[in-house]
């Protein structure tokens, strides 16, 4: 399904070209906005949200899970309600990857899925996180077309709103998938920006997504921006809803090019809230 090797192309390219500044302006913890003014000037209104603000296993009227081996040569095995991978405390949640033998793998981890649960078509969606950090660590927070089942990848359509790996950790990565534009035909579109420290402090990883276009942002600073060229569903399917994935991954076709280093684990993925405004 989805496989993120597009990815390679874009680490070679931030090490030529580099990137945009960045401007970091993460919001402070607890402030719930109702309404936020998008940057095209759109005003939106809170749709959907999870603040965390609980204890215990993800609200499984919100989260649902991806379970077991799922993708990419990947090497952990994903768990479903299991607290040890996945929990809400202190006002976050937190996926928790371990190294310990599961199913025949060699680590655990968790992937929190909307699917079935919640999609949307249009708005802004922005997660605010703390990543995981070391070598073998890839982490992601994408969306994938509710039409996956009847259609398939990449006809669905996948907006990575943030990747990260662990062997380039102070970068971050947006990147679409589409029939046209994907990493089989080598076509993939995507860009990266440089962000300081990201497994210390907290920021926001949104889309602005429109009928027309869709900007992606770390905190205040617009890094990439996708445009729907008009030439059809092979370059645009982003006219239909979507759901988000959330999940920390071990080795993979990319987070594992430079092996995994076992000393890091365990490892937390830190998330404060996610939020999901629409409007005209």
């Amino acid at each position: 399904m989805k496989n993120k090797t597009s990815l390679i192309a874009t680490l070679l390219f931030a090490l030529v070209t580099g990137c945009n500044a960045f401007q970091a302006s993460s919001p402070p913890t607890g402030h719930l906005p109702d309404s936020i003014s998008a940057h095209a000037g759109v005003d939106r209104q809170l749709v959907w949200s999870d603040e965390f603000d609980y204890t215990g296993i993800p609200d499984p009227s919100k989260w649902d899970y991806e379970e077991g081996y799922v993708r990419n040569n990947e090497l952990q095995y994903y768990t479903k309600s299991r607290p040890e991978n996945a929990r809400v405390e202190n006002g976050m949640l937190i996926i928790e990857t371990r190294k310990e033998p599961s199913s025949g793998h060699k680590y655990t981890s968790a992937s929190l899925t909307t699917k079935d649960r919640a999609d949307w078509l249009y708005g802004r969606i922005e997660v605010r996180a703390k990543l995981p950090a070391g070598r073998g660590m890839w982490t992601s927070i994408f969306t994938l077309g509710d039409n996956i089942d009847d259609i398939g990848w990449p006809a669905c359509g996948e907006i990575d709103i943030m990747e990260n790996v662990g062997f380039y950790p102070d970068r971050v990565y947006a990147t679409v998938h589409t029939e046209a534009y994907n990493h089989i035909l080598k076509t993939h579109k995507s860009s990266s920006l440089p962000v300081p420290q990201p497994s210390k402090e907290f920021h926001v990883y949104a889309i602005e997504w429109f009928h027309d276009k869709i900007d992606f942002f770390v905190d205040e600073t617009r890094y990439f921006t996708f445009e729907n060229e008009g030439t059809g569903r092979g370059v645009w399917p982003f006219d239909k809803k979507h759901f988000l994935i959330i999940n920390a991954a071990v080795g993979g076709s990319l987070g594992g090019r430079q092996g995994v280093d076992d000393s890091i684990f365990p490892q937390k993925f830190y998330v404060d809230y996610v939020r999901v405004y629409q409007g005209n």
